[in-house]
């Protein structure tokens, strides 16, 4: 399973019989890596996240640099499957080391972001508190030959104490003055991205999502958002599997508040709710605040977490021995 986050790839490449291709890209800083794409040729689908191209988990924390880091990658991934002939690109958008709002990505298919005086902005999402203009007229023009899905497991708005640069920021690397900076940066880009697209996305569910890519992706092409964990689910047919299952077991790393928004574990909960299977959910850790407030469907949370307590494991585990023999 998987959310739009890591893993999107091969999960539906698996489920549609797609193939794996290599594609040689920049990460977040800029560092040659190879990563995968998946390629449907009959239904000329291609399946990309950005959690390849300029994914968290290929930087080291120490080198987590949310001012410097770009979206670059995920335009090199999106020119690769327009080369192939795609007619309908999904992208996973989760799982970000950048903040840039797909300024990177944007320069990758062939746009250009300015300074005040006509000098190209150099990458990174700080760098866009100086952008007075974006030049569109090199973008590729098979891009407005093919649909892009964005499969989302946020709804974060671009901006402000709910937006892309303040709840995603601090894990990239971002303190508290960095926050404040990106998030100025980011609104910078949306005055100028929305002059020019004539469309407003600094409020939409989403736009924050993978450090402002799905603001850039709704101003500037042709696309749909839908929840990641949806997508994966109807995909590889869930509810089909669910007709004689008894009991659905999942998890996560972390079990907290964040989980239900979105992630892999809330959605199989819901959808295994709805033909009344129960769930058992497994995390490296589980907060407090979750145990205490089971949703309807949940059987169990079962910690596996070292400092969990002895107690709340065996009454996890107690709980889904008696549904088994039930």
């Amino acid at each position: 399973m998987a959310d739009g986050g890591e893993g999107t790839t091969a999960t539906l490449a698996q489920a549609l019989g797609a193939e794996l291709i290599q594609v040689e890209i920049q990460d977040a800083l800029a560092r040659p890596r190879m990563a995968h794409l998946a390629w449907n040729a009959k239904t000329r689908l291609t399946i990309l996240e950005v959690a390849e191209a300029c994914g968290l988990e290929h930087i080291e924390e120490q080198e987590r640099n949310p001012k410097a880091a770009t979206s670059f990658g995920v335009g090199t991934m999106i020119l690769r499957a327009l080369a192939l002939g795609a007619r309908r690109i999904v992208v996973g958008l989760g799982g970000s080391a950048s903040n840039d709002a797909g300024a990177g990505m944007m320069r990758a298919l062939g746009a250009r972001l300015l300074d005040a005086r006509g000098k190209d902005l150099p990458p990174g999402g700080q760098a866009l508190s100086n952008l007075a203009d974006m030049i569109l007229d090199g973008l590729d023009p098979r891009l407005w030959e093919v649909t892009i899905q964005l499969a989302c497991e946020v709804t974060n708005p671009l901006l402000g104490p709910s937006g892309a640069s303040a709840i995603f920021g601090p894990q990239k690397g971002a303190d508290e003055t960095t926050v404040k900076d990106l998030d100025a940066a980011l609104s910078r880009w949306a005055e100028v991205a929305e002059t020019i697209s004539g469309r407003s996305v600094r409020t939409v569910a989403g736009a924050g999502a993978a450090g402002g890519l799905g603001a850039a992706f709704m101003a500037f092409f042709d696309t749909e958002v839908c929840p990641g964990v949806e997508l994966v689910l109807d995909t590889v047919g869930f509810d089909e599997k669910l007709h004689n299952a008894e009991l659905v077991l999942t998890g996560e790393g972390s079990i907290d508040a964040q989980s239900s928004s979105g992630k892999v574990p809330w959605g199989l909960v819901s959808r295994a709710r709805s033909h009344g299977v129960p769930t058992v959910v497994f995390g490296g850790r589980v907060s407090a605040e979750v145990e205490l407030e089971t949703p309807d469907g949940v059987l169990a949370f079962v910690p596996k977490d070292t400092r969990a307590t002895p107690m709340s494991c065996i009454r996890g585990l107690r709980k889904i021995r008696t549904a088994i023999s039930a």
